[in-house]
C-alpha cells in the first residue's frame, strides 16, 4: 500500500517538474506597448503605427522578456499626464501625449548591453499623429524590422528584434512583478518533503513487521 502511494506521488512529482519547465518555456525579448486607463496599464490592442491617441492620453513602452501578451511586463513607476506634460504647454493645432519609456532590467537586456534608466517624455504633435509619430518626435532613433515591429527606442537595444530567449538564457528575475516561478518551486519542495516522510513511514512499517 505504501509502495503504491510512493509510486503515485513520485509520478505526480515528475508531472510537477514538467509543469515547472513548461512555465519557463521560450519567451521573446521585445518592446511591449501599453495604454494607461485610469490608474492601471492595459496591453494595447493596436500597434504604435496604428494607434492615434487623443490629447491628454498616457501610453507606455516596456522592454522585457515575455512569453506572450498575457505574460508581458508592465511599465514601472508613476504615469500621470499632468506631471509628465507639466512643462509642455498646450498649443492650438497640436495634441500632447505623455509617454512612459521603461527600458527594463539588466536581467532582460541582451548580452553586452545595459538598459538606460526609465524616463517619461511629453510629445507635442499634430492632431492626427500616431503613437509612432509621437515616439519618433521625442525618443529617436527608432528601429523597426521588415514587418514593422518596433525593435529599438532611443537606439536601445543596439541589435536584435523580438528574438527568442530559450529556457535557461534569461537570468533570475530582479523584480517581484516578474517572479512567477516561486509557486512551482515551493510545490516541488513540498512534494519532495512528502516523499521523504512516506519513505520513512515505509521503512518503519517494514522494521515493525520484521520485529
Amino acid at each position: 500500500m505504501i509502495r503504491r502511494a510512493l509510486a503515485v506521488l513520485l509520478a505526480a512529482l515528475v508531472l510537477t517538474a514538467g509543469a515547472a519547465q513548461a512555465a519557463q518555456a521560450t519567451g521573446y525579448r521585445y518592446w511591449s506597448f501599453w495604454d494607461r486607463d485610469g490608474g492601471s496599464w492595459s496591453y494595447a490592442s493596436l500597434g504604435p503605427s496604428l494607434s492615434r491617441p487623443d490629447d491628454g492620453d498616457v501610453q507606455g513602452f516596456r522592454f522585457a522578456v515575455s512569453e506572450d501578451s498575457k505574460d508581458a511586463t508592465r511599465p514601472r513607476g508613476a504615469a500621470e499626464f499632468s506631471v509628465i506634460c507639466a512643462r509642455t504647454p498646450a498649443r492650438d493645432g497640436k495634441k500632447r501625449i505623455a509617454l512612459v519609456l521603461d527600458f527594463g532590467t539588466a536581467a532582460d537586456a541582451p548580452s553586452g548591453e545595459r538598459p538606460p534608466a526609465r524616463r517619461t517624455v511629453c510629445a507635442r504633435v499634430d492632431p492626427d499623429a500616431t503613437t509612432a509619430d509621437a515616439l519618433a518626435a521625442v525618443a529617436g532613433p527608432l528601429r523597426y524590422d521588415s514587418n514593422a515591429l518596433l525593435c529599438a527606442i532611443d537606439g536601445y537595444p543596439r541589435k536584435g528584434c523580438g528574438e527568442q530567449v530559450a529556457q535557461g538564457e534569461k537570468p533570475a528575475a530582479t523584480e517581484p512583478e516578474d517572479d512567477a516561478e516561486g509557486g512551482a518551486s515551493v510545490g516541488l519542495v513540498a512534494g519532495v518533503a512528502a516523499v521523504v516522510v512516506l519513505a520513512g513511514a515505509a521503512v518503519w512499517q517494514a522494521r515493525r513487521r520484521r520485529g
